[in-house]
C-alpha cells in the first residue's frame, strides 16, 4: 500500500514529511561542543517519552503523510529496548524510510539486525580520525569502537553519512584526512558548521563558515562539482574527481537550507520544535499521559505548525534572551 498523501504543512507552504525522534537525551560521549565536562542535566527517565507512547505518535504523524523518521539522542544506543522500538516502527503503514544518527561506540553489534529490519541508512558522528584528538574532543577513548561501527555498515550494505563538525583549533588538520575517506569509499562525508548548543560550555563562534570549509577543501582537493540537492536536505553535496563518495557541507549555523525544512523534532521528553533554533512549541507527552483522543493531538500538531518561523533566524529572535548556549544537542536531539 502507498503512504498517505501528506496534509500536514507548516505556515509558509511547506510539507512536513520527515520526524527526527530524540530517544533519549543521555550520551556516553562527552563532546565539547555539545556538553560540558561534567555533562548536563539529564531528564528523569520517567519524564522520557515511553516506546509505547512514541510509537502512537509515529503513527499519528504517518497518517498526516510523514514517510521518513530518524531515531537521534543523546546516543540512541544507550537507551535500552532501542532494537525492538525500531522493529515496531518498520510496521507502522506509510513509514518507508528509517534511519538514526549515532555515535558509534555501541552500534557495532547492532549493525546486522539493523540491515535485516531495513534500515537505509546511519549518520555516524566523526569529527577526527586521529585517536588523541577524539579523545580530546569527546573526553572518551572510543575511537576503535566508532571505526568497528563504520566498517560493519559498510559491509552490511547501509548507506553511511559521517558528520563532523568543524571547529576552529580544535579538528581543522582533520578535514583533509576525513574527506580523503571519499577516495575509495562509497560514503558521503559531511563537514557541519558549529552551533551554540553546547550547554554553556564555551562561546560558540563562526570563523568556519560554509564558504570557507568549502574553500579549504577545494585548495587540496580541487573545485568540487556541484549535485542536484533534493528538497529538504541541509547539506550542499559535491562530487570530487576520482572519488567514490561524496562531500556534503552543511550551513547549520548560517541556516541557508531553511526555506525547504520538512522537518518535525521531537525531543525526548515529548516536546514538538517547529525548527532546530526555537524553544519548542508545543507538550505532546502531557497530551499523551492526559488522555487525549488522537484526533486532539493531531489537531494540535497541524495548529502548531501554523505558526511556524520561515527560518532558523526568525526562530531564535522570538526565544527570550537568546540562551541558545545553555541548551545541549543532547537535551535538543542531534
Amino acid at each position: 500500500m502507498s503512504a498517505t498523501p501528506t496534509v500536514l504543512y507548516d505556515s509558509h507552504g511547506r510539507p512536513l514529511e520527515y520526524v527526527r525522534l530524540a530517544v533519549t537525551d543521555r550520551c556516553n560521549l562527552r563532546c565539547f561542543y555539545c556538553m560540558p565536562e561534567e555533562g548536563i542535566q539529564y531528564v528523569p527517565r520517567q519524564e522520557l517519552l515511553t516506546y509505547e507512547e512514541m510509537t502512537r505518535l509515529v503513527t499519528l504523524l504517518a497518517g498526516l503523510g510523514v514517510r521518513k523518521v530518524r531515531l537521534t539522542g543523546g546516543e540512541p544506543f544507550v537507551r535500552r529496548g532501542l532494537m525492538g522500538f525500531i522493529e515496531q516502527l518498520t510496521h507502522i503503514h506509510g513509514i518507508n524510510d528509517i534511519s538514526l544518527t549515532t555515535n558509534g561506540v555501541l552500534t557495532a553489534p547492532h549493525v546486522p539486525e539493523l540491515a535485516r529490519m531495513g534500515v537505509r541508512a546511519v549518520n555516524l558522528s566523526l569529527d577526527t580520525l586521529d585517536r588523541a584528538r577524539f579523545h580530546q574532543i569527546t573526553r572518551r577513548d572510543e575511537l576503535p569502537q566508532v571505526l568497528d561501527t563504520f566498517y560493519a555498515l559498510l559491509a552490511a550494505g547501509i548507506r553511511v553519512k559521517i558528520n563532523a563538525v568543524v571547529m576552529d583549533g580544535q579538528n581543522i588538520q582533520d578535514l583533509i584526512p576525513l574527506a580523503e575517506l571519499t577516495r575509495d569509499l562509497p560514503v558521503e562525508m559531511r563537514f557541519i558548521e558549529e552551533m551554540p548548543f553546547n550547554g554553556g560550555s564555551h562561546a560558540a563562534t563562526l570563523p568556519w563558515n560554509h564558504r570557507r570549509i568549502r574553500e579549504h577543501l577545494e585548495q587540496h582537493f580541487g573545485a568540487f562539482t556541484p549535485l542536484p540537492t533534493p528538497v529538504g536536505a541541509t547539506a550542499s553535496e559535491y562530487s570530487v574527481a576520482g572519488h567514490q563518495g561524496t562531500i556534503g557541507i552543511i550551513a547549520a549555523y548560517s541556516r541557508t537550507f531553511c526555506g525547504t525544512c520538512n522537518r518535525i523534532r521531537l525531543t525526548a521528553e515529548g516536546g514538538v520544535k517547529t525548527c532546530l533554533y526555537d524553544q519548542g512549541v508545543l507538550d505532546i507527552r502531557a497530551m499523551l499521559r492526559g488522555g487525549s483522543s488522537d484526533a486532539d493531538i493531531v489537531a494540535a500538531l497541524t495548529n502548531a505548525f501554523r505558526y511556524r518561523a520561515a527560518n532558523g533566524f526568525e526562530a531564535e529572535s522570538q526565544r527570550p534572551l537568546h540562551q541558545l548556549s545553555f541548551e545541549s544537542m543532547s537535551t535538543i536531539g542531534g
